[in-house]
Parts: structure tokens; sequence; C-alpha cells
């Protein structure tokens, strides 16, 4: 464990203190979380690395989506040399969150306080340019800038074809080619770094993140494996979110490649990340227009006319139906929670009157 560590080479900024402050008076520690194990967590401190446990009575009185999750500044209490409890998660700057995995209308929270997403994409066979409109959504709807990296830059027989495509669901995030095989190869991604931001990097198995952190970081730090030559998959490597210092200054967390990517989002997120097209709805003849067959849809007029790309239309849309059908599904469960509620009031009264 270090001896000691500066928290504002993590991020640490004048607003963080100052949120802290409450809890500085009662003798607690500021704290920011690196890893979370399950019910466990290791945090960096000023005094060094220490692991962690969440009071109950944080647990017990939030939701799931208020634990404390990597990248957030906590309160924790010292209880041994290399151990402390968590009292309180501090107001979180952004957060980066999904669907839960299955059936669960659950929001599963992956990192917090999070300046600028690297939505990371191969350019072998698992380039997916619908999969990179999703991650764009995902980052408008957790309040964080997003960039998109095209890793293996080497491989690829038409790069300028691929940026285009990828730039054609990007919105306003940039879009750079790398090779992270070398360092020379992630001088793009360099220069999107800067003292003072926490990176986050999104992708699937595969596509280089671990090589990715490791030059970053300029140590081999993560475990990298071959992906597969008949399918361009990945096994996963990292197997956990975890938050790194960069050595330039700043926070890089680095996430496992997600098999499952569901929006936990609103139609307001949605517009927020396709505004364009968002602005030529506000322009359709019709307020409930699906701007499919509708005479005077200015969607439609705007793609035929080639002013908006056909690919950023149709991840727009069937993103749209997602979320549409996640607000109907999310209704449907509150109604059937309040109608078990009543049933469980009703059947108390009943019993109650009964031994009156």
């Amino acid at each position: 464990m270090q001896d000691s560590f500066d928290l504002t080479t993590i991020c640490a900024t004048d607003a963080t203190f100052a949120a802290f402050q409450p809890y500085a008076a009662r003798g607690l520690t500021l704290a920011r979380v690196s890893v979370v194990y399950g019910d466990r967590y290791r945090l960096y401190t000023a005094r060094g690395e220490v692991t962690a446990e969440a009071i109950g009575a944080l647990l017990y009185r939030t939701e799931r989506a208020g634990w404390p999750a990597v990248g957030d500044w906590v309160a924790a209490q010292p209880v041994g040399p290399e151990e402390a409890m968590i009292h309180a998660v501090l107001p979180r700057r952004s957060m980066f969150s999904r669907r839960a995995a299955g059936e669960r209308e659950e929001q599963q929270v992956m990192a917090a306080n999070i300046d600028l997403a690297l939505i990371v994409c191969g350019l072998d066979g698992d380039f997916n340019v619908r999969r990179i409109g999703r991650y764009v959504a995902l980052a408008h709807a957790s309040g964080v800038e997003a960039a998109i990296v095209l890793n293996k830059s080497d491989v690829c027989a038409d790069l300028a074809a691929r940026l285009g495509e990828a730039a054609g669901v990007a919105g306003n995030a940039p879009v750079v080619a790398i090779t992270a095989r070398s360092a020379a190869g992630v001088e793009p991604v360099l220069r999107l770094l800067r003292p003072g931001l926490t990176v986050a990097l999104l992708g699937s198995s595969g596509v280089g993140k671990s090589t990715l952190v490791n030059q970053l970081l300029g140590v081999e730090r993560q475990l990298v494996r071959e992906v597969s030559e008949s399918d361009s998959r990945g096994r996963h490597t990292t197997t956990c979110r975890e938050l790194l210092p960069l050595p330039q200054g700043g926070a890089l967390i680095d996430t496992p490649g997600m098999r499952e990517l569901q929006l936990w989002a609103g139609q307001d997120s949605l517009d927020s990340a396709f505004a364009e097209i968002a602005g030529l709805a506000a322009g359709c003849r019709f307020r409930d227009c699906s701007h499919v067959v509708e005479d005077g849809c200015a969607v439609q007029a705007a793609i035929e006319a080639g002013e908006l790309d056909a690919v950023r239309w149709e991840s727009y849309r069937k993103l749209r139906a997602e979320v549409a059908w996640h607000v109907r599904r999310t209704d449907v469960h509150a109604a059937q929670a309040q109608k078990k509620k009543w049933k469980a009031i009703h059947k108390a009264m009943r019993l109650d009157h009964k031994h009156q």
C-alpha cells in the first residue's frame, strides 16, 4: 500500500472538497472508489489504498443505483491500517448507467463522475456502427461527453469508409483511428486527454481496450489476449471495472466488454443524442408522426434529399422503439406493484376487522 496519495491526481476538485466538508467535520475521510467486488470496495484515500465495506444504513436507505460505484467520491471511516467503512456517497456530477441485464427493470450504475467516454470499436470483423450509436446515446443520457476510438487501423482495408460510417452516428463526438499496439499509434487518444479528466473506456470484448490501457499507463497493467481469427470476437480480459491514475494526471476507468447494452434513457435523452433528428421532427406535419409513411414528414424529406444520414436515422429509429418498449414495460410493472400493494392493504383490513 502507498504511504500517501494526492487525491487531486485522480480528479478531486474544489467542488469535491466542498461537498465533503460536512463529513470532514465528523472526522471522516475523503476517498474515491477504485474497484467494486460485490459488497467489498477498494478506495483511494490520502493515506493510500484501503479495502472497505458500506455501512448498513447506506445500503438500506438508498436504492441500488445510489450504492457506491467505481469513480464515486465517498466519505469513509478508517477502522484499521488498511480497512474502512463507507458512510456516504457524495453527489455525482455524472453517472454512466444501463438497464440491468436480463428481465429486471433496474438501473445498473457502471461508473460515476466521468468527464469523457472513449467508445472503442475494432476495425476488424467486430466493427458495428449501430453498437457505436448505442454507446453514444448512452453517453448523452449519462451527461458525459463522448469520443469514438476506432482501433486496429493497421488491419483495416478501407479506413476512410469506416471513419465515415462512424461519423454518421457520432453526432458531435470526435472520431479518431488508432493502433493500440504501439505508443505512437495511440497519439490521437492522448490528444483527447488532459489533467483533471476522468476518462472511461467502453466497448465490447476484443476491441483492444486492455492494450490501450497499457499504452496510456505506460506499463503492462492489463492482461491481453488475442481475438479469434474466425469471428474477431475477444475473450474477457478485464473482469471488473477499475479506476486507475494516469501518469500525466487524471483517471482512467477500464470496463469489461458488455455482452448486453440496454439503454437506461428516456426520449429526452435520445433526442439530445440525435438533436438534428429531433429538430427535423419538430417540422413534421403531424405531431405524432412515425416518420415512416405520413405525408409532410420532415425527417423522410431530409433522408430523401440526402440531408440526413440513413444509417444514423436507422440507429435512432431502433433506439426510439427500444425506449418506448421499456417505458411501456415500466408502466406495467408499476401498475402491478400498485395492485399488489392495495391487495395487501385490503387483506390486512379484512383480517383486522375479523379479529375485532
